[in-house]
């Protein structure tokens, strides 16, 4: 009985080895959605480096694998049943440079094309209205801080998400550098860029619910209003060139959001905070 007893309490060195196994399996599968989601901030730093390096061509390429990223770490964490508050504190910086500061960054860039201004004099004021790109980086930041701590935010969303936002500016940064369909000339007037950034600005941090693009099943019941748009993103892509796309399908997401908000079909819980 007594070596009964201490063969159960006594560890083996096998099963102290399939242990070690085991917590290191653990381990690895904790990290990786935050791998994923580092991976997101690397390419949110390449994108900046290629707007102040007057490679911009290449920021739509680092965007899109941020987007692609800041979907599937999510997915993944859930997936993998990894869930944790350091992997949501990490998505949300992560996505303050990505989807924050590259957006003002891209804006601040537009705004110097249609003024001519090759660089940035801290003693001569007028090269320094491209900062005003910026205040949509600033609004994000309170956006993101705001997100991590609001609970209504678990199924949709309260006011522009910083990706949506970020698609609609780059959407204007490839039609100025393509000067698709003619347009170049409207989206570098200065007016129209203050106003995009103020007004998007607002938005981030509206009380506005905006449906998300979370599918809690494969079944149509539920996910109507999602797979509507979807197939409206599929047939823009089809008939409208990329850039022109990007901005006119988040305008069209902002719009049909608000109109399902004020028809009573998105409804807006009070704030807790």
């Amino acid at each position: 009985m007594f070596l009964c007893f201490l063969s159960k309490k006594l560890k083996t060195p096998r099963s102290i080895t399939l242990n070690i196994v085991s917590n290191k399996k653990i381990m690895i599968k904790k990290h990786i959605p935050n791998t994923v989601t580092l991976s997101n901030l690397l390419c949110g730093c390449l994108a900046l480096i290629s707007i102040f390096t007057n490679q911009v061509d290449m920021v739509p390429y680092f965007i899109g694998i941020s987007l692609l990223a800041d979907y599937f770490d999510g997915l993944l964490a859930r997936l993998l049943k990894v869930n944790s508050p350091m992997g949501r504190e990490l998505d949300s910086l992560a996505d303050m440079v990505s989807f924050g500061v590259v957006p003002g960054a891209m804006l601040y860039y537009l705004i110097n094309q249609s003024k001519g201004i090759v660089g940035v004099d801290f003693s001569d004021p007028t090269t320094l209205v491209g900062l005003v790109g910026f205040l949509v980086t600033l609004f994000s930041c309170v956006r993101l801080a705001k997100f991590n701590l609001d609970t209504r935010q678990t199924e949709g969303f309260v006011g522009l998400n910083t990706p949506a936002c970020t698609i609609f500016v780059l959407g204007l940064l490839l039609i100025a550098l393509g000067n698709l369909r003619g347009m170049k000339p409207f989206i570098l007037n200065e007016a129209f860029l203050y106003g995009v950034s103020i007004v998007l600005s607002y938005l981030l941090i509206a009380e506005i619910p905006m449906f998300s693009f979370k599918f809690k099943s494969l079944a149509l019941k539920g996910n109507k209003i999602r797979v509507s748009f979807i197939a409206v993103t599929v047939l823009c892509f089809c008939v409208i060139e990329f850039g022109i796309a990007l901005s006119i399908i988040i305008l069209l997401y902002i719009l049909i959001s608000m109109a399902l908000w004020m028809g009573g079909m998105l409804k807006r819980e009070k704030r807790e905070f």
